[in-house]
């Protein structure tokens, strides 16, 4: 029989980036007023776009049991592919559309190590975070590249009064929602990552379903890469650095599993993201040490992982079957 107090814990975990998103609205509103003002809130959620739709992706995979450290790879390849051809006199619609074209065929790499040659996920996108950070080099020459006005400022404008960076947030990360919780092949994912092989004999293809959350992962990969060009304005060789701690972080924050088999878009992930950029904006309006910015990251991932272990073990623990002497 499970405890109040261990029902208790497994609520504060589970709620965990809620209550962690209160206080810190409190603690820097308190400090900056300007902080809580409707512009700025307005400021973190399109900065935290770009950080949101990676993120979704990466819950699909983080939810089959799977890692993708790729991504901000991903991201600047496809960034510096379609910069190329925007300078080169490309149309904008072209130079867009292979944005995330750049972002499934990478993610199409990665699910078919995975799934075809049976390499461990972390080694595979361990490898082509390489892979594609050096192409990217490559076809930059390791030089910033400035983007021509009209190409950012299909991003910049508003659709009915809603600013486009938000509008695009809100859609995939609707769409991913729906799609885990909605649908058939939501609920293959979760079967996949809580136990693959249980799954595969149940009747789920589990190969096809691996295959797909990483090209997912992929084309929201090289989607918030056009968000991010609309805030930076330029392809810098370190576009994308770190992107994928920083996913990673928003995910398991927002409750989703390292092991698989549990996690959410809404508000899981969603919240997660918001968080983490919160939490930067915060430090920029108080006009803190910008050393400390790498420390308060390793320190949100290391409260992400840290709350994700708990909650495991917790679950486990109350899930776990009691054998009473009566019943030997």
């Amino acid at each position: 029989m499970t405890t109040a107090g261990s029902k208790y814990r497994l609520f504060s975990l589970n709620n965990a980036p809620l209550f962690l998103f209160v206080f810190v609205l409190a603690v820097f509103g308190l400090l900056s007023p300007k902080f809580i003002s409707l512009g700025n809130l307005s400021n973190i959620l399109i900065q935290s776009s770009s950080t949101a739709v990676v993120a979704t992706g990466m819950t699909f995979v983080l939810v089959a049991a799977g890692v993708d450290l790729s991504v901000g790879a991903i991201m600047f390849v496809a960034a510096a592919v379609a910069g190329k051809l925007a300078l080169a006199g490309c149309p904008l619609w072209a130079a867009l559309f292979l944005m995330p074209a750049v972002g499934i065929c990478f993610g199409a790499l990665n699910a078919l190590c995975v799934t075809r040659l049976r390499v461990v996920p972390f080694i595979v996108t361990l490898g082509t975070l390489y892979a594609g950070r050096g192409f990217a080099l490559w076809i930059t020459q390791t030089r910033a590249m400035n983007l021509p006005a009209d190409f950012l400022a299909i991003w910049s404008g508003r659709c009915v009064g809603v600013p486009i960076p938000i509008l695009v947030l809100a859609l995939t990360a609707g769409f991913g929602h729906w799609v885990l919780t909605r649908t058939t092949f939501g609920r293959q994912v979760y079967a996949t990552g809580h136990d693959e092989e249980r799954a595969r004999k149940a009747g789920v293809n589990t190969r096809r379903v691996l295959f797909s959350v990483y090209v997912i992962s992929g084309c929201c990969a090289a989607l918030g890469a056009i968000l991010s060009l609309d805030q930076l304005g330029a392809v810098s060789p370190t576009f994308g650095n770190g992107k994928e701690f920083t996913t990673i972080a928003a995910a398991v924050l927002g409750g989703t599993s390292l092991f698989g088999g549990r996690g959410n878009v809404l508000p899981g992930t969603l919240l997660g993201a918001v968080l983490i950029q919160s939490i930067e904006n915060g430090l920029v309006v108080l006009n803190a040490d910008p050393y400390l910015y790498p420390l308060v990251t390793s320190a949100i991932i290391f409260v992400a992982v840290l709350t994700d272990s708990l909650r495991t073990g917790l679950l486990a623990r109350l899930t776990r079957r009691k054998i009473r002497p009566e019943d030997l």
